[in-house]
């Protein structure tokens, strides 16, 4: 007698995957590319984000925006991402489980060791295809920001940068700030 194999039907695999990182008891579980990946930021890493952070605060608050770092579904796609921080509407932050790039003002990645080319490479082609306005790359291996705008479907059109750390680096409309960037 041999073990007949299941039928499932119709799956939708992308919405299982998705369905399935959020059930993880880790707070920076996200789907990369179609693979469930698990982070834990180091101190270095959170003094970079905390310190672009807090430039933006002021801002934020004039625009009607919070920051934070909560989910993005880049739908039709299997990724599934938790930024370092995105600045987003207030009002879409109300009982939104995930938003999508496009709703938000500015998304931050900040590299670590184990995750740096998906951030330069990976991440930087899906937020422009998903429409983020405003992509900030905060490079720690290489000690480089790069801020990347006017998305489309092949990249960003846009780059400002590399620039090395120390380097200040101007964030347009809406924000219209320079970013002091010497504590990285």
């Amino acid at each position: 007698m041999s073990a007949q194999p299941i039928a499932y039907g119709d799956v939708d695999h992308e919405a299982a995957l998705k369905y399935a990182v959020q059930l993880i008891d880790h707070p920076w579980a996200q789907v990369v590319e179609g693979r469930i990946v698990l982070a834990s930021p180091d101190w270095d890493h959170e003094k970079v984000a905390a310190g672009i952070s807090r430039q933006l605060d002021a801002k934020a608050d004039e625009l009607g925006c919070i920051i934070g770092s909560g989910n993005l579904d880049l739908p039709g796609s299997p990724n599934w991402y938790i930024p370092d921080l995105a600045v987003m509407p207030e009002e879409l932050a109300t009982g939104a489980g995930a938003l999508l790039p496009h709703q938000t003002l500015l998304v931050v990645e900040v590299t670590s060791e184990s995750n740096g080319d998906t951030d330069r490479v990976v991440k930087r082609k899906r937020y422009a295809q998903y429409g983020a306005p405003l992509y900030l790359l905060a490079d720690r291996q290489n000690r480089m920001c790069t801020l990347f705008s006017e998305p489309n479907d092949l990249g960003y059109a846009v780059v400002d940068g590399p620039h090395p750390f120390g380097t200040p680096l101007h964030l347009p409309e809406p924000f219209g700030l320079t970013l002091d960037t010497s504590g990285f």
